[in-house]
């Protein structure tokens, strides 16, 4: 068979669909695959062909509007920044994808551009799946602070929102490829379609979910978290480094950007010393340039979460799925200083199973944040519960 599979976003987002892209592979399928323009390198270094799909991810952040997605202070804002936004980018994303598309037996897109995907999958009759990082359909489970009617009004209203933005560019597609116009939104022409929803997290954060979600008949399966294991250069030298010493904190910043990353690793280091602790910080997205050596600290750009996490004593970390879930299987506590998007969605369901702690709106790592991480490491009912993951 063959297989289009499409995803924008960070390697958060785009790592489930490559792994899904792998095995079908292995199962001798035909995969295509559209990534990100600076996803191209590291999908491609896992073996997969792809081809660019959107803007670079990190402009993503850039966006005043993604950037300070839970500050804004009313929709009205967000559709009007979103529509401005996705007038640039959607039409070049919908052309990528119809021609990507083209012969494939079957679909596979993410949440970003569903709205893309089901008209493409519509324009050429084939069935779409979705693969979702996060609980994104109505449901009373996601806010655990929340009663779960008052949840589910809210998933529906970000959703409305999110057809408002959309729906001018998603108007304008379906006339480029000679479908009629539809005045119902994509979410709701996917649930009509039958479509598969693949639940890409461990289904433990959500206790309950899977029973509301029954009624689907196996249509929204959890499969957990999708990580394709890839190995890095800094991995042999840091578990050596890790087994001359202390076990350390991790401090990662994935795809967030860090204004001043030589100050943020002097602060982390400052702190670490009068704590005596160690620290391995990996930097992620933001450059190496200009960082000064410290002792009990090593600074490297990225490492195996599932090689390294079991031989560090806490992580602190941007909340992202892939590293959240990644430090709840290593079994170690937890410290979440969330910036954007789903991020919050994890810090929340961390304190709620007990296996670490978040900080609110977490956009710079101080030496308060170190503390708490240090009181972290030894707060009763956090850590090995996150083996159960």
């Amino acid at each position: 068979m063959k297989f289009a599979l499409a995803m924008h976003g960070t390697r958060g987002d785009v790592e489930p669909c490559a792994a899904v892209g792998l095995e079908l592979l292995r199962r001798g399928h035909e995969v295509r695959i559209a990534v990100p323009p600076d996803m191209l390198g590291f999908v491609e270094s896992a073996g997969l062909a792809a081809v660019p799909y959107g803007p670079d991810a990190r402009e993503m952040h850039d966006e005043d509007y993604v950037h300070n997605f839970w500050s804004i202070q009313t929709p009205i804002r967000v559709v009007r920044a979103g529509k401005e936004y996705l007038s640039q980018v959607w039409a070049e994303m919908g052309a990528t994808l119809t021609s990507l598309a083209d012969g494939a037996d079957l679909l596979l897109t993410g949440m970003i551009q569903q709205g893309l995907a089901v008209n493409v999958a519509e324009y050429y009759d084939i069935p779409l799946a979705g693969l979702h990082p996060f609980p994104v359909r109505v449901n009373g489970q996601l806010l655990p602070t929340l009663p779960p009617p008052l949840i589910r009004s809210a998933i529906s209203a970000l959703w409305w929102v999110h057809w408002r933005m959309t729906k001018e560019a998603e108007d304008a597609q379906r006339r480029e490829l000679g479908l009629p116009k539809t005045t119902g939104s994509s979410t709701r022409r996917i649930t009509e379609r039958g479509s598969l929803e693949i639940q890409a997290y461990d289904e433990l954060y959500f206790p309950g979910l899977a029973a509301e979600w029954a009624k689907w008949d196996g249509r929204r399966p959890f499969v957990g978290a999708l990580t394709m294991d890839l190995p890095t250069d800094a991995d042999d030298d840091v578990a050596s480094w890790i087994a001359a010493g202390k076990p350390p904190i991790y401090f990662g910043f994935g795809s967030m950007p860090v204004q001043s990353l030589a100050d943020t690793v002097a602060m982390i280091s400052t702190a670490c010393m009068q704590l005596g602790e160690r620290a391995l910080i990996c930097t992620g997205a933001n450059a190496l340039t200009h960082v000064p050596d410290f002792d009990q600290v090593k600074v490297v750009g990225a490492v195996n979460h599932t090689a390294i996490f079991p031989m560090c004593r806490a992580v602190v970390h941007h909340g992202g799925a892939g590293t959240t879930a990644a430090g709840m299987r290593a079994g170690i506590p937890t410290l979440i200083l969330w910036v954007t998007a789903d991020q919050p969605i994890w810090a929340a369901q961390v304190k709620r199973l007990k296996v670490g702690h978040s900080s609110l709106r977490g956009r710079r790592t101080d030496e308060q944040t170190c503390r708490k991480c240090y009181h972290c490491c030894r707060s009763p009912g956090t850590g090995r519960q996150g083996k159960a993951v």
